[in-house]
């Protein structure tokens, strides 16, 4: 059970075990997707049909067909990883070896739905993927396994989503043959170290100015490629895709701009620090880079000049 492009490695891997038959797989509906709205399937929807799988896409599992079809072929295991659906506590309780979740944190830290940008956000060293038995609370089962992997300041969202990907995978694959023999262990979270990572809201994605610019380059990079962060120049939306704070100490009141150079605007941050913008999107035009952007319709930014509603 999964949707996004983080879960086909996994699935790949369990369809190349030969202990391990994937009767079906199970993930999201079709959604409408881009700037045309093009029905589009999920990415282990196409995975699937790859490998010869069946495909189940209910809009809600409780109570549906889909889940009488499920129960019907006795499993043996349930495998989630990212579906993004609630399931039902008598499907969980179901197959003989349980159901099991990969998830991309290091629980009990950032149950939810967005553990990866919320480790970059908050400027985390680490972070790691976890195998767990499911519960009816979210992110809330018995711990099985866990691996863990370095956040580098290059790292993104995207990097970060490939690197937990592969890495849940892996880990997933080792502990299978115990979970099949009943010889794994499992230890029970910590209540007193549990955390959330909630999914991002519109709020989020706004760059506050009185942030450092370590914290707002942590931001940009805990937001790219998806949702993206953004601020306002001139009364309207200028989204951000790259920074890079500087050493230097900034003379100007946070979302200044203090300076632009030939290939960066740079602005004045949180703490007199000071952020060089690399990669921008102005209103209504494509992402580029900022050199790009000064020789064309940036052309008139002065030093002096207000980010910020």
């Amino acid at each position: 059970m999964g949707t996004p492009q983080f879960s086909v490695p996994i699935l790949r891997a369990l369809a190349e075990e030969q202990q391990v038959e994937v009767a079906a797989v199970v993930t999201q509906p079709d959604r409408k997707a881009g700037r045309k709205k093009i029905l589009t399937p999920p990415p282990v929807k196409e995975a699937a049909a790859a490998l010869n799988i069946p495909v189940l896409q209910p809009e809600k599992l409780s109570g549906s067909e889909e889940m009488n079809k499920i129960l019907s072929m006795e499993p043996d295991l349930i495998v989630t990883a990212a579906y993004g659906q609630y399931v039902p506590t008598k499907l969980l309780k179901t197959p003989r070896f349980k159901a099991v979740n990969v998830h991309a944190s290091l629980l009990p830290k950032y149950r939810g739905a967005a553990p990866i940008h919320s480790a970059i956000i908050n400027g985390d060293q680490e972070t790691g993927v976890t195998i767990m038995y499911m519960e009816k609370e979210m992110d809330a089962g018995n711990i099985i396994a866990q691996k863990t992997i370095p956040i580098t300041k290059q790292d993104d969202v995207g990097t970060m989503f490939e690197k937990l990907s592969l890495l849940g995978r892996d880990c997933l694959i080792e502990t299978l043959p115990m979970i099949f023999d009943e010889t794994n262990e499992s230890i029970e979270q910590d209540p007193e170290a549990v955390t959330y990572a909630p999914m991002i809201h519109l709020e989020q994605e706004k760059i506050d100015w009185t942030k450092t610019a370590v914290e707002i380059d942590n931001l940009v990079r805990g937001l790219r490629p998806f949702p993206g962060s953004h601020t306002y120049l001139e009364g309207k939306r200028f989204k951000i895709w790259s920074v890079e704070p500087l050493e230097r100490s900034a003379a100007q009141t946070p979302g200044t701009i203090e300076e632009i150079r030939k290939k960066a605007i740079v602005v004045a941050c949180g703490k007199q620090t000071l952020l060089s913008l690399k990669e921008i999107q102005p209103a209504g035009k494509q992402r580029m880079q900022t050199i790009n952007y000064l020789t064309g319709a940036g052309s008139h930014l002065k030093e002096g000049m207000q980010f910020g509603e």
